[in-house]
């Protein structure tokens, strides 16, 4: 990955950490302000968007560092171990808000005077706003570079939206109604919809440390490349792909013809490589020689 793509990666996820950092503080204190569950569940939250963002950023940066004599296929890994970090934490905050939005619903716990509502209302919809715009900056810049740790902080972020603007939405329709017990009902919706990103975030993450294969477009991308810029006379079998965070990591063989001489051979297969290695910034090639 060029240096470009590094820096960028990680000032990225610096703005992530910075965002949610005010983030938290603006909704504890209307959370305490206003006596709501559910806001004070979505500023757990962004607190566990805040530790999602300081684990990204601490992959991101770990993960572009080269390969070594105990890492010879590089760091890329951390990103993915980063994704399944974040989902576990995300399940806890989940259960946690469960606890305690069912503690609020069957004690009856109430919500301050609804004149204290209104600024709930305003904190949630401004941080689904600034979410907004800040998980689309990562989803952007998570595609660029093909970073697990960054899609999965944007997919936090992206959650964080949509609970934000239900709670919300959730107070609104509490200070318009008075039915007080929206308020934790509002909070297991967030509580169910952060489990869902959770899960779907563990499962994407796991793949890649259990050497799953690329997916079915980053392997076709491959196949594409290969099949384009392989030798006339040759041919090529035995594919089997994995990724290491961004880095594609593909082995296969290359069968070329069995009456060229074994130099031949090897100049065919260095110029194969190169020609792949030009056409992805993020490939590992694990190519063996055979002769038909």
């Amino acid at each position: 990955m060029n240096k470009d793509n590094k820096k960028l990666k990680v000032r990225t996820a610096l703005l992530s950490i910075v965002s949610n950092s005010v983030l938290i503080v603006i909704k504890v204190v209307a959370g305490i302000f206003t006596g709501s569950v559910s806001i004070i569940s979505e500023a757990i939250h962004s607190a566990l968007d805040l530790v999602a963002a300081g684990i990204a950023f601490l992959a991101v940066r770990v993960s572009d560092k080269p390969a070594d004599t105990e890492h010879p296929f590089g760091h890329g890994k951390y990103e993915n171990i980063s994704g399944v970090i974040e989902a576990l934490l995300i399940f806890a905050a989940a259960i946690w808000i469960v606890f305690e939005a069912l503690d609020k619903l069957l004690h009856e716990g109430h919500l301050k005077p609804t004149n204290s509502l209104t600024i709930g209302i305003v904190v949630m919809l401004f941080s689904g706003l600034v979410n907004f715009f800040i998980s689309r900056r990562l989803y952007k810049v998570a595609k660029q570079t093909d970073s697990v740790a960054l899609e999965a902080d944007a997919l936090h972020l992206k959650t964080d939206v949509y609970t934000s603007v239900g709670v919300g939405v959730g107070l609104l329709l509490i200070k318009l109604t008075g039915f007080y017990f929206l308020d934790p009902i509002v909070a297991l919706l967030v509580a169910s919809f952060i489990i869902t990103e959770a899960y779907s975030m563990l499962i994407k993450s796991v793949n890649p440390l259990l050497d799953g294969s690329l997916s079915d477009e980053e392997l076709g991308k491959v196949k594409n490349v290969i099949e384009e810029k392989i030798p006339d006379n040759a041919s090529y079998s035995n594919l089997k792909t994995r990724k290491s965070g961004p880095k594609y990591i593909v082995q296969f063989s290359l069968i070329v013809d069995g009456s060229i001489s074994l130099a031949e051979a090897v100049a065919q297969r260095k110029s194969f490589e190169d020609k792949v290695y030009a056409s992805f910034d993020n490939i590992e090639l694990i190519v063996i020689l055979e002769k038909d």
